[in-house]
């Protein structure tokens, strides 16, 4: 299936292959220092196989991290040579661990400084607002997304799409020049009508791959606006 150009995401650094990975291993509960590397990677290429029904720009990045994880996996499973010094013998997750927990702290950090900067920023705001109420509304018709990762919904979308049937359709090469704008006007109005909605209820009736993948690009996109 052909996805038009504006419907394709350039996943930020906060949702790239690093975040990706330090997601599941949260998810699953596992020690960052000990990942059982054969369950997180068939966890991975789970989501990477999703990425790639949605045609993202920087796919080729969660390629590479995949690569990897296959390569640590497939180096765990070789017999172990004998040597002088078990000592010697170097976890091939180490580099990836390091990775992960660099990532980590600097994820919190812009959290934190983030979380300071728009609680600042809603102090001075009210300071130069003649009726506070305004703002108060505005936050009050905004979609609740607090705690919802791109992960999660990707998920839910996994298995939106594992659970529909397609038709003949869904083997052709669909172009859809539909705006994003127009669904994420579509899921707004979804929401408004039937709040609070679950995430399935969002395609509820609908049928057709294309409308499916537009639909979702319409929550993400309504996500990051709000």
């Amino acid at each position: 299936m052909e996805i038009a150009d504006n419907y394709k995401v350039d996943l930020d650094i906060y949702n790239g292959p690093v975040d990706l990975l330090l997601y599941l291993i949260k998810k699953d509960e596992v020690n960052i220092y000990d990942i059982p590397i054969s369950r997180i990677t068939e966890h991975y290429l789970h989501y990477v196989d999703a990425l790639q029904t949605l045609d993202m720009n920087n796919i080729g990045d969660f390629l590479i991290m995949a690569a990897t994880l296959m390569y640590i996996k497939s180096y765990m499973l070789l017999p172990k040579t004998e040597m002088k010094d078990e000592d010697e013998i170097e976890d091939p997750r180490t580099s990836l661990v390091k990775q992960l927990l660099e990532y980590k702290k600097y994820k919190e950090t812009s959290i934190v400084l983030s979380h300071k900067a728009d609680h600042w920023g809603r102090k001075w705001k009210r300071l130069y607002y003649e009726n506070p109420l305004e703002t108060a509304t505005e936050n009050e018709e905004k979609i609740p997304l607090e705690g919802v990762s791109l992960w999660d919904l990707l998920q839910k979308f996994s298995d939106l799409m594992s659970q529909t049937l397609f038709d003949v359709q869904g083997r052709t090469i669909v172009y859809d020049d539909t705006p994003v704008k127009d669904y994420m006007e579509a899921v707004l109005l979804r929401v408004q009508q039937s709040a609070p909605v679950s995430f399935f209820a969002l395609f509820e009736g609908i049928r057709e791959r294309r409308r499916i993948i537009g639909f979702f690009f319409g929550a993400i996109r309504t996500g990051k606006a709000e």
